[in-house]
């Protein structure tokens, strides 16, 4: 079984910066693409962001390119976003996803929710004004 667990979330006041980790463990592939997606309350779930697994590959949402920056260090099994100069429209509970690659050679990314197969349980990002 896949476990995906992230954290960094918290409030943070309008420019400021948040870093969120996704760990992937378990399971029975070796090679992941990830996704971030985000979901405010009373909206629905929408694509932040994702990299394939090598990582010369990446997708954002156009709100977010020049300020979110996706990375993954595969050697820890984790992918993190960096996010700077955040704004209140930004605030959700944030969800890192995995898709399998069997051959870790893809260099296409995914950019919708049913296009993954794991999901983590989400962390809150809270931007004030």
């Amino acid at each position: 079984q896949v476990h995906l667990v992230e954290s960094g979330g918290g409030l943070v006041q309008a420019g400021g910066s948040l870093r969120l980790s996704c760990l992937v463990s378990g399971g029975g592939v070796r090679y992941y693409a990830m996704g971030w997606f985000r979901q405010a309350p009373g909206k629905e779930r929408e694509f932040v962001v994702a990299i394939n697994w090598g990582g010369g590959s990446t997708d954002y949402l156009n709100s977010v390119k020049g300020r979110f920056t996706i990375s993954r260090d595969n050697a820890k099994n984790t992918v993190y976003l960096q996010m700077n100069s955040l704004k209140p429209e930004d605030t959700a509970v944030y969800y890192c996803a995995a898709r399998p690659d069997m051959r870790g050679t893809a260099v296409v990314v995914w950019n919708k929710a049913d296009e993954y197969n794991y999901w983590g349980q989400g962390t809150q990002v809270t931007v004030s004004s």
